[in-house]
Parts: structure tokens; C-alpha cells; sequence
């Protein structure tokens, strides 16, 4: 009885000589994932942007008008707390209130009155009107969506018919 042997089955196969990793299809598929995450970064950075301006320094106002030396500064802050919103300056519609009570308290279902804010604050337009400027500070536990909306209601008016700017620049600060 005799026995073939393959040479097929006897020669040794040259892959497995070698030893080598073929790393081309991992290198394939992390260049894509870096591209995909690139991609959806920059994508995402438009929803988190603020439109915060720096304060400015100097004799004119942001309005491009000739500010007054001699007209009363109102340094106009609103801190946003979980009590509510307090309203600070030197107008006698932003004098602070006796006590530690906010100006706007929360209302009932724990929200801003964010149109009694926008109301104030058109009061104080109406008393210092060459005035842009505002400091907004926050809380850390108040949420996002309300320093938004405070910004929002400082900026311009919410009437029907006009929008007008209230005070376009707002810095933020900490409290």
C-alpha cells in the first residue's frame, strides 16, 4: 500500500513565515472615524456659540453716538438665581429692593417671567437711553435655557409691532 503526499499539504504556507499583522484595514477605518468625528464637531459648535460681545472702554458708546461725561453711568446687572431674577443699577427702576428678595421672583411652576424682565428693562431704557450695556451672572445650578432667555429678553423688545434694542451688549460674569 503506498501513500501520496500532497506537496500541497507538506510545503509550508509563506504567510505564516512571515508573521506579520496586516494593519492597512485598521488604518482605513480609523481615518474614518477621525473624518466622521471632525465633521460632526465643527457641525456642533454652531449650537453652543454665544453672541457675547467684550465689554468696551472708552468715551463713545456702542451706538456710534457721543456719549455724555456728564450723564449718570447706570451699571445695569442681572444675576439669575433659583429664588429668581435680580435687577441691579443705579436708575431708580434698577434700585435694588430692601432685603435679599429678587426683583422678578420664579413663578409658581418654578419658570422666569421673562416678559415681566423685558417690561423692567424697557422702564430702564426709557431712563438712561444711551445706556447698551449689561452684566449677566448665573447661578451654577440654573440651567442653560435660562440665561438664554434672560439674554434674550435684554436684548431687544418683545412687542408685536417694533423691535428695539434694549442692550445689545451683554458681558457675563460669575457670581
Amino acid at each position: 500500500m503506498a501513500f501520496y503526499y500532497s506537496r500541497r499539504k507538506l510545503k509550508p504556507r509563506e504567510e505564516e513565515e512571515g508573521g506579520e499583522l496586516n494593519i492597512v484595514p485598521y488604518l482605513d477605518i480609523l481615518m474614518n472615524l477621525i473624518i466622521f468625528m471632525l465633521l460632526s464637531i465643527t457641525g456642533l459648535t454652531a449650537f453652543g456659540a454665544l453672541n457675547v460681545s467684550a465689554p468696551t472702554y472708552g468715551g463713545a458708546s456702542a451706538s456710534g453716538g457721543q456719549a455724555d461725561p456728564d450723564a449718570p453711568k447706570l451699571m445695569l446687572q442681572v444675576l439669575i438665581s433659583e429664588k429668581g431674577l435680580y435687577v441691579r443699577g443705579n436708575g431708580k427702576e434698577a434700585a435694588a429692593p430692601e432685603g435679599d428678595a429678587p426683583t422678578l421672583p420664579v413663578l409658581a411652576g418654578g419658570t422666569y417671567d421673562y416678559a415681566a424682565l423685558n417690561e423692567r428693562l424697557v422702564k430702564i431704557k426709557a431712563e438712561f437711553p444711551q445706556e447698551t450695556k449689561v452684566i449677566v451672572a448665573a447661578d451654577p445650578n440654573v440651567p442653560y435655557e435660562a440665561l438664554i432667555h434672560t439674554m434674550d429678553a435684554l436684548r431687544e423688545t418683545a412687542g408685536p409691532t417694533e423691535r428695539k434694542l434694549l442692550f445689545p451688549d451683554v458681558t457675563l460674569s460669575t457670581l
